[in-house]
């Protein structure tokens, strides 16, 4: 008895398509709420005023302006130009001096060893090709230097909104799931042989928004994955989106109130390269 392979991917088509995703909408609107969880990273990282420091998919430079607010050279890089364009804007209304850069993360423009310290918030996660990410990110860390992660996990609150998207406007087959980033054992898949250690901490963030109305619009307008599948969808296939997205949001809403209060767990991990 043989068992049928899923088809594999067609990387070309996969990672136009992603590009597409992380260049719609506006990612700042959504982004720069998450300041929080890059500042917790850098501080879990241990990054040192001398150190060389990448954030990969800076998205709109949340880790890499926290990076820079500890003196270290800092270089932000993302897919997105308009988010590139927005950090560095914003680094310059700080008087932050660090470099941002437009590029892939499952191709990075750096020799080997050129980073003390390699970060990602929230971003190299929803590379399709996570084994290349993943590798990319040991290329260039020096040995010895640590890598330094924020990755939701599957079961926490974007977990299971990705996953209600997904229902709704399926991903590739043969692309694993970003929120697998959030757990342990994938984490030692990616990393283990590369790594001398691996420390994981599950963390939470706290989104709060003025409704849950509030908050689908805002996705729907503003988030790159989410006006994607809007786009993919006729009139009442957005409306069974949005009518899925707030019965999700108001289950795991806390708030008591006609606002919006919802935790979140994520994963904040800090591996050292061998």
């Amino acid at each position: 008895m043989t068992t049928e392979q899923p088809p594999a991917p067609d990387i070309a088509a996969v990672k136009e398509r992603m590009h597409k995703i992380w260049t719609s909408g506006e990612y700042a609107r959504v982004g720069n709420t998450l300041v929080l969880i890059g500042e917790r990273l850098c501080e879990a990282a241990d990054i040192r005023s001398d150190e060389r420091v990448l954030d990969v998919a800076t998205g709109s430079g949340n880790t890499a302006i926290s990076a820079a607010r500890r003196f270290c050279e800092v270089t932000g890089m993302d897919l997105d130009p308009g988010s590139i364009e927005h950090a560095r804007r914003r680094a310059e209304a700080e008087g932050m001096d660090l470099a941002f850069e437009v590029g892939d993360a499952e191709d990075l423009p750096y020799p080997d060893a050129s980073f003390d310290v390699v970060l990602s918030t929230i971003g190299v996660m929803f590379c399709p090709r996570q084994e290349m990410a993943a590798g990319e990110l040991l290329r260039v860390c020096r040995s010895g230097g640590r890598i330094g992660l924020s990755n939701w996990t599957p079961d926490g609150f974007i977990g299971q909104m990705l996953k209600t998207v997904g229902e709704h406007v399926p991903p590739p087959p043969g692309i694993k799931p970003p929120p697998l980033w959030g757990t342990e054992e994938r984490l030692r898949e990616l990393f283990g042989e590369g790594t001398s250690s691996i420390e994981a901490t599950r963390r939470t963030f706290v989104f709060r928004y003025p409704s849950v109305e509030f908050y689908v619009g805002l996705l729907r307008d503003y988030y790159g994955p989410t006006v994607r599948a809007f786009a993919a969808l006729d009139a009442e296939g957005q409306e069974a989106l949005v009518r899925d997205l707030e019965e999700l949001m108001n289950r795991w809403n806390t708030s008591g109130d006609e606002t919006l209060v919802v935790t979140s767990d994520y994963l904040e991990v800090v591996a050292i390269k061998r």
